[in-house]
């Protein structure tokens, strides 16, 4: 789109228009400046009134082309709003907007997780009518045409239903007809079962893709009633079967999580770690501890994976407590997997893309930081997420300064080469006394600092003195006559509001996660 997404206002600040509340809709889930990561989203018209009257104004087809570019690029932190928004699209009478949402579709919605959820929202967007119009019903039969037919087979059978629906539903509903052979398989399956669809497509002049998918559902279905250990794995190994192919009973054993093991992405592998050292399959020395921790340490599989070092920080402080956040899993941490992961903590700050923006980052150097625990980022303090964005901006952004602030501002001399221990102690080593937010913002503009964004990072502590850090923010924009930006990130905090929610340049965030390091990201380069 070609509108900006701000324009100043009389205030000094930076005004929004219905094109930045779209785009904080479809990363946030809300129009508002304030992200909040354990909010549940609750969706509906109300929550996105700058869309509508967007599409109201002639301009369906823009905002259909920027929910596709924020899918496409990962922008969106949460697939809801964007799914949501595209079928709010679809909904609408606008003839154009609806064609290029529903061709959309496909592109936005890549797995049946995000297809259902399509529906489910276009069926309630549709109120008294079904929803199920020649257009729709079009679109969700391209959706499984499209497939490749094997690929359709594993979708299918791994996300079999969601949000209340089945494929067996949309296939009722849609009418679809199978475009090729491959899929009349895996259609056929969904609709009768295997053994009808075996009957009908098993023969001796079948195609290689009937042939592949038809080995593969076998598989799924013999491992439903299979009980041996050994011959599950096989079939895990054999098929890259996933875990949500598994019956339950069997998601216990070792020997099938070994075979998982094989295939696992890196972030499921993050997340499993305590669970495979608790059934035993990871223990000091063995061979399958000794595959974890190469490729742990493997920086081309950590690039390809996209593993941020708070995650990997997250990883490890959880997996070195030995237990579970409900105590429902308990394990003896392995040295060399604690150390591998250590090793990879400092390896992920080379994946970091540089925004190349003039930050100036704001910790917050009081007591409380030490113990704050971090809402998204279990077993971590305030404190250790503090440490580790320092880290990240001091190796990564050309044009950053590292500020301490408690009532007195001190500048942290933050190298690149610093471990995560070294710049704790400096943190520990600042003044402490009440904390005043608005102290770095007074100092760039009475120094005549050039800064893009200011990024503060406080466990719950939004305290100032005798004025707003919004305020700050406008004397600082008149006397550098620059639109900087203020995010404001509460890691403790259930719930604060500092940014004004009429300046674009504004944003609060509520916990931290690498989810939130993304909205953080997308609002330095002016994407929300």
């Amino acid at each position: 789109m070609a509108e900006q997404n701000s324009t100043s206002n009389d205030s000094g600040g930076c005004g929004v228009t219905d094109l930045h509340r779209v785009r904080r809709f479809l990363c946030l889930g809300t129009e508002f400046g304030t992200y909040t990561l354990d909010e549940k989203i609750k969706l509906g018209r109300e929550n996105a009134e700058s869309l509508v009257r967007l599409i109201h104004d002639g301009r369906g087809e823009e905002v259909v082309e920027e929910i596709s570019k924020f899918s496409r690029e990962g922008k969106a932190v949460k697939q809801q709003p964007v799914i949501f928004a595209l079928a709010l699209c679809a909904r609408e009478s606008d003839v154009k907007t609806k064609q290029a949402a529903y061709k959309a579709l496909s592109k936005v919605c890549q797995t049946p997780t995000q297809l259902f959820a399509f529906v489910n929202y276009a069926e309630t967007l549709s109120g008294q009518s079904t929803g199920w119009g020649r257009a729709q019903r079009r679109a969700v039969q391209a959706w499984y045409n499209e497939q490749e037919p094997r690929q359709l087979a594993y979708l299918v059978t791994k996300y079999r239903h969601r949000e209340g629906w089945t494929h067996k539903d949309l296939l009722r509903l849609c009418h679809l007809k199978p475009t090729n052979q491959g899929v009349a398989v895996v259609i056929r399956y969904i609709v009768k079962g295997f053994e009808s669809a075996e009957k009908e497509f098993d023969k001796e002049d079948a195609s290689d893709d009937v042939k592949n998918v038809l080995t593969f559902l076998r598989a799924v279905e013999d491992v439903k009633n299979m009980r041996d250990e050994g011959s599950v794995a096989g079939l895990v190994e054999q098929h890259k079967l996933a875990k949500e192919h598994i019956p339950t009973q069997l998601l216990k054993s070792k020997e099938v999580w070994r075979a998982l093991l094989q295939d696992m992405p890196m972030t499921s592998l993050l997340r499993c770690l305590g669970k495979l050292s608790a059934i035993g399959l990871l223990a000091p020395l063995n061979d399958q501890s000794q595959a974890v921790c190469e490729r742990l340490t493997d920086e081309e599989q950590l690039k390809k994976a996209l593993v941020h070092p708070l995650t990997l920080l997250t990883a490890l402080k959880q997996y070195e407590r030995g237990r579970g956040d409900k105590m429902k899993q308990k394990w003896v941490p392995d040295p060399q997997i604690m150390e591998a992961l250590n090793t990879a903590f400092y390896n992920s700050f080379k994946n970091i893309e540089p925004t190349n923006k003039r930050i100036l980052l704001a910790v917050d150097c009081g007591r409380s930081m030490a113990f704050s625990g971090v809402n998204g980022s279990s077993g971590l303090t305030a404190a250790m997420a503090a440490g580790t964005m320092a880290m990240c901006v001091a190796r990564t952004e050309p044009n950053s300064h590292v500020f301490g602030f408690t009532d007195q501002l001190v500048q942290m001399n933050i190298t690149t080469d610093m471990r995560l221990d070294q710049i704790l102690q400096i943190v520990g080593a600042t003044p402490k006394g009440r904390t005043d937010c608005v102290l770095p913002i007074l100092y760039a503009k009475d120094n005549n600092i050039p800064v893009d964004m200011f990024l503060y990072l406080t466990d719950n502590k939004t305290g100032t003195g005798d004025i707003r850090p919004s305020e700050a923010l406008k004397q600082y924009r008149a006397a550098m006559k620059t639109d900087a930006k203020l995010c404001v990130c509460a890691m403790s905090s259930n719930s604060f509001t500092l940014a004004d929610p009429e300046d674009a340049g504004m944003l609060d965030i509520i916990g931290l996660d690498s989810l939130a390091l993304q909205v953080i990201r997308n609002f330095a380069l002016g994407d929300i």
